[in-house]
């Protein structure tokens, strides 16, 4: 069985570059890069997925249709978490996660999806000019190709 664990190894060795898809409102697909890790829900305590974006595409249609799919690849390994999405952020407001708590969820996720900052100010001013919320996936759904679980044993 794969695991999320499984999915954020192969993360660790590219950068944790993952590819998100979303539907649109006609059913097709749209997909875009981001860094993205695995952490602890802030409310359960279950690991998720999780990125930070401002994308409006991708926003727009997760709060329409929270179904989603991160994959994580590494060469020729790939694993691939399908899960719901819960936005959080300016526009997107959660129980519990007033403006500082939401300044330092931004920074959680970027640590976990391997992000260094050498200016924690200065990143934290970005974020909140350009409104960008957080994504957590819970997933339901965790699989890989073979090879990406062998090469771990």
């Amino acid at each position: 069985m794969v695991t999320l664990s499984d999915a954020a190894e192969i993360a660790s060795r590219d950068k944790f570059l993952a590819v998100v898809s979303t539907a649109r409102a006609d059913g097709t697909i749209q997909a875009s890069v981001v860094n993205a890790g695995v952490l602890a829900d802030p409310d359960s305590g279950r690991d998720v997925v999780a990125f930070v974006t401002y994308g409006r595409a991708k926003l727009a249609n997760l709060r329409a249709r929270p179904q989603v799919t991160v994959t994580f690849r590494a060469g020729w390994q790939w694993a691939a978490v399908e899960g719901t999405a819960r936005v959080i952020g300016p526009d997107d407001p959660a129980p519990g996660v007033d403006a500082e708590r939401l300044r330092l969820l931004r920074r959680e996720v970027f640590t976990a999806a391997g992000g260094t900052h050498e200016n924690w100010a200065e990143y934290d001013a970005v974020m909140a000019r350009e409104r960008r919320a957080v994504v957590l996936v819970t997933p339901t759904r965790v699989y890989s190709n073979a090879s990406a679980v062998s090469a771990r044993t």
